[in-house]
């Protein structure tokens, strides 16, 4: 986390790095029974891919992740992706992620119980629990707020804004704290229409790009 001034006044945003993510395949109701997005991110070492999975990526990149979103397709195609200019200022979006792993805890710090009295008398029980049953039914019921471990759980936090893009190192600040510890993954989803970079208009930019060079060549 870091902060950023705005408006006069100091906001504790969160840097995202924000890489392109492809989409593998577009999944409708006539053929799938259902309307999904399947999309790759991040790159693998092509040993380690099994065949099945290399004609799945047939023609696109060797992805280390693929996740399927139940979203409304719209004018996906494959090929296409989402990268850090999807996203506008002032974007309200949730993150999802696994929360930071926090070992074996008491119920103190797992649960906020109080605790006992520090009191004359009272020996190695100031963190205890306490009772976790009746003695009728002879047994401790499911779900009995207990000690064990801690952290390691799927979180979604909702509201969070975007205070700034950053297109060039394809970084996101965004407001507040998201679930995970450090250099781990999350899943940023947002309301409303995303901007998606086409694969044909990828392709024309490239060949613009081309006749450029062509024409400095000349020049030079």
């Amino acid at each position: 986390m870091t902060q950023v001034w705005q408006e006069g006044k100091v906001v504790a945003v969160t840097k995202v790095l924000v890489n392109p993510c492809t989409v593998v395949q577009v999944k409708n109701v006539d053929k799938d029974a259902y309307m999904a997005v399947q999309l790759g991110y991040g790159t693998r070492q092509e040993k380690n891919i099994k065949k099945p999975q290399k004609g799945h990526f047939k023609n696109l990149n060797n992805f280390e992740f693929l996740r399927e979103f139940r979203v409304g397709i719209g004018d996906l195609s494959r090929g296409d992706m989402f990268n850090v200019s999807s996203f506008a200022l002032g974007d309200t979006v949730q993150a999802s992620g696994v929360s930071k792993g926090k070992g074996f805890q008491g119920v103190v710090k797992r649960h906020g119980f109080k605790g006992t009295k520090k009191t004359h008398g009272n020996k190695d029980q100031l963190r205890m629990p306490g009772s976790i049953g009746a003695t009728g039914p002879a047994h401790v019921f499911k779900g009995t707020r207990m000690g064990g471990r801690m952290g390691g759980d799927n979180v979604t936090i909702k509201n969070l804004e975007i205070i700034k893009i950053d297109e060039k190192e394809n970084v996101l600040y965004i407001k507040g704290a998201v679930p995970g510890a450090r250099n781990s993954y999350i899943f940023i989803m947002g309301e409303g229409n995303m901007k998606v970079v086409s694969k044909k208009d990828e392709k024309v930019e490239n060949k613009a790009d081309e006749k450029k060079d062509i024409n400095n060549r000349e020049v030079l």
